[in-house]
């Protein structure tokens, strides 16, 4: 019982969920035998692959109640991304619209889409990395093919998976392809659109990155032409400082004979390499315009002043990625000749007031350097790149104004959920402690229901806080240091540098003048 209101009976069994769970952890394995400790371990596996599933019913009971619309996220996607913490709510979601019992529009109960497969997760044989594998293999399957044959192939999959590693469920589901379309000839242009796709993963501890996806013919065909003309051996060599660049139909035949002579990089590395070539070219050829959302079409890099100095370190691009710091050395030496830098000041006001709503290109710029390199809403993963400039103080309809200690940066759909109502967000420039100066979002919740705190998106500052750590500064990030100063010499420490290929370099300092504003240092 809370208070005076009696506990559900599903509330008080994850209590005693949590409690057993507890028991657990403090229990001594030690004097188990082998045997035993074999079957606790098999027993472990099974309770949490049986958990996984009951997971999804949960997620499932917030959503048909509309709770977590009342508790103020505009969709079950935001709830599962934040109270619940869920890495991929995406794939999440698929999971629970085939295994939960769903109801129809008139409120009728549905079976699950995949009955052979929940079955065997409520049981606990399989866990989501079979379910995953399950889902994929289904979805290759043409539209065409009768629903009779999807239901034995869904079937024979989730039996398989109860004796195949998720690997084995794979080559399963590729030979069950293989015997409902074993010429392909079913396959329609329609499954081929459907199943188009590319992305590309998040970067690892090397900074590399994955690139997944399937092209259709046509794509596939002029990839082939690129990688033809790019990729010969010797082409685009970053290893070779005389290798050509661009096409082998523009290189002298002798020269690239002379090259791939030289040239001992796999087939994938010499196509990872005119990829790479072919970037440049479209960013330095002008093709992506003049302008994105009021910055360069082109690599803009974020380091701080130390790190361009001792030359080591990470940067951080607009676009969200981390480049080494040998690889920014690389840009700003092949950076066009107008790049200049600017100490301690920028050649264009940073204050408009309200003589523009518009911010221009050095406040974009100024945005980038304190809020870093993405949204400022709360667990928003959008780039900078994709950001508009949002009246974070008042809104410019309600008289506010467009300087940069009133902005910040937000993609499209959260600058639009800014508002009074339930759902919606207010936003306020934080005014002391050391995040003095950051746009803070609080989330709006029904009449009756408990305020959520403000919130600071710390995806795009991870950077900071290991730097915090390593200098010995553990104090919460949302909890500011009582009577903390940062004096002028320590924040400069903290101040970024941009570095554009072709753009300006800017050190923006924020030191402020008696009436609280930023002014700049010559």
């Amino acid at each position: 019982m809370v208070g005076d209101v009696p506990q559900t009976e599903i509330v008080a069994l994850y209590a005693e969920l949590h409690d057993v769970l507890d028991r657990i952890d403090a229990a001594d394995a030690s004097p188990a035998s082998d045997t035993e400790s074999i079957e606790v371990a098999v027993a472990h596996e099974l309770a949490a692959r049986r958990m996984s599933g009951l997971g999804h019913q949960r997620v499932l009971d917030v959503s048909d109640r509309g709770a977590h619309m009342r508790a103020g996220y505009r969709s079950l996607h935001d709830f599962m991304a934040g109270p619940l913490r869920i890495a991929n709510p995406t794939m999440r979601r698929k999971h629970m619209e085939a295994l939960v019992p769903m109801h129809s529009l008139h409120g009728e109960p549905l079976p699950p889409k995949c009955p052979e497969t929940a079955a065997a997760v409520a049981e606990g044989a399989i866990g989501p990395e079979h379910v995953q594998k399950i889902l994929e293999a289904l979805n290759r399957i043409p539209a065409a093919i009768p629903a009779e044959h999807k239901e034995f192939a869904e079937r024979t999959l989730a039996e398989g998976a109860r004796e195949f590693t998720p690997r084995g469920v794979a080559e399963l589901g590729a030979r069950i392809l293989a015997h409902l379309d074993p010429d392909g000839s079913v396959t329609d242009d329609a499954d081929r659109a459907r199943r188009r796709g590319l992305s590309v993963g998040e970067q690892d501890a090397q900074l590399m990155s994955t690139v997944r996806g399937s092209l259709d013919p046509l794509t596939r065909s002029m990839f082939d032409v690129v990688l033809d003309a790019w990729a010969a051996p010797g082409m685009n060599n970053p290893d070779d400082e005389q290798s050509p660049q661009g096409s082998k139909d523009d290189t002298d035949p002798e020269v690239l004979k002379d090259a791939a002579g030289r040239d001992h990089r796999s087939p994938a590395q010499r196509n990872h390499d005119a990829f790479k070539a072919l970037l440049t070219a479209v960013l330095d050829g002008g093709l992506l315009g003049r302008s994105h959302r009021g910055l360069p079409p082109h690599l803009i890099i974020k380091i701080t002043e130390t790190q361009l100095r001792e030359q080591a370190g990470i940067a951080e691009t607009a676009g969200g990625a981390c480049l080494p710091i040998r690889d920014v050395i690389d840009v700003a030496a092949r950076a066009q000749m107008h790049l200049a830098v600017f100490a301690d000041h920028t050649p264009e006001i940073l204050y408009l007031g309200r003589a523009s709503r518009f911010a221009n290109r050095s406040q974009r710029f100024a945005l980038f350097a304190r809020d870093g390199s993405g949204c400022t809403c709360p667990d928003c993963t959008q780039p900078f790149t994709h950001l508009e400039a949002h009246h974070a103080h008042r809104d410019w309809a309600d008289g506010g104004f467009t300087d940069i200690n009133a902005l910040a940066g937000a993609c499209p759909p959260d600058n639009r959920r800014v508002g009074p109502k339930p759902g919606q967000y207010r936003t306020h420039i934080v005014t002391e402690g050391p995040d003095t100066g950051r746009p803070a979002w609080t989330l709006n919740t029904d009449a009756g229901q408990p305020s959520n705190p403000p919130r600071i998106n710390r995806l795009h500052h991870v950077a900071e806080s290991f730097t915090r750590h390593l200098h010995g500064d553990t104090s919460p990030p949302d909890k500011s240091p009582p009577h903390r100063v940062y004096h002028r010499q320590e924040e400069r420490r903290r101040v970024p540098r941009l570095v554009s290929a072709g753009w300006s370099v800017r050190e923006i300092d924020w030191d402020t003048d008696s009436n609280g504003r930023p002014h700049h240092h010559s």
